[in-house]
């Protein structure tokens, strides 16, 4: 789905942008930002993830540095997109006992062991689906819907990236140890270069998770980066984000 189009902005000059394990060379008219999840489901209070029993706490800080971090790639030209994850209201693109993700996702299980959540979360046109009012998407960002972690599984998002020129992709979003590692994983395996601005992501689970999420992006499958020397880098200036 496409929010609609918006004006082309100036062509901007290739930029270095600091980063673990080194910097990288980024050149505006081939990166794209991709906000992952960031619906009710995972980051607000009442949401799958909050009834689950995982720690949103960091929730409005990650929310706060994805708009700044949107915002700034937006002034640069660069395309935004969305990953919103879920399913159908009857839940058979969920997959049924038969699949993994029948056994593993979390949210599934929560609804299993109290049927009165049945058809309540991450079910699509509820509000549980629904992204986040404060980072709707603006003219010209796309949403792509995705059914499991990754983002470039059965969706469009390869030909979306391909039909644009897009070699490299910044990756915000919830929650950096599952959906956000997954999809940046498979990137890599498609031959995009990723980057995760940590500071714009939030683990489901401990710190250790996060943690461990990073120290993979950045020694095998991609960069780490912050919001700060994003917007820097590209010469846009942050505004003042709330602390954790």
């Amino acid at each position: 789905m496409t929010a609609g189009y918006a004006p082309e902005a100036p062509p901007r000059s290739p930029f270095i942008l600091p980063a673990r394990p080194e910097p990288i060379r980024l050149n505006p008219a081939e990166t794209a930002l991709i906000i992952v999840d960031m619906q009710n489901a995972y980051a607000s209070p009442g949401g799958y993830l909050d009834i689950a029993g995982f720690d949103i706490a960091g929730a409005a800080a990650c929310i706060s540095r994805i708009a700044t971090a949107a915002d700034a790639a937006r002034k640069a030209g660069m395309p935004v997109l969305y990953f919103q994850n879920g399913w159908d209201p009857e839940y058979t693109e969920a997959g049924g006992p038969g699949s993994p993700n029948w056994h593993k996702s979390n949210a599934l299980k929560t609804m299993r062991k109290k049927p009165e959540l049945q058809g309540k979360l991450l079910a699509k046109g509820g509000w549980d689906y629904a992204l986040v009012e404060a980072l709707a998407p603006k003219p010209g960002d796309i949403v792509v819907p995705k059914t499991r972690y990754s983002g470039f599984f059965n969706t469009n998002i390869d030909s979306l990236l391909r039909a644009r020129g897009i070699r490299n992709i910044v990756f915000t979003g919830i929650a950096t140890n599952v959906c956000v590692e997954s999809s940046l994983r498979d990137a890599f395996h498609l031959e995009y270069f990723g980057i995760v601005l940590e500071d714009a992501t939030h683990a489901a689970g401990p710190d250790f998770a996060q943690k461990a999420a990073l120290y993979n992006i950045e020694t095998f499958f991609g960069w780490v980066s912050t919001v700060a020397d994003f917007c820097g880098a590209i010469g846009q200036r942050p505004q003042a984000q709330s602390e954790d």
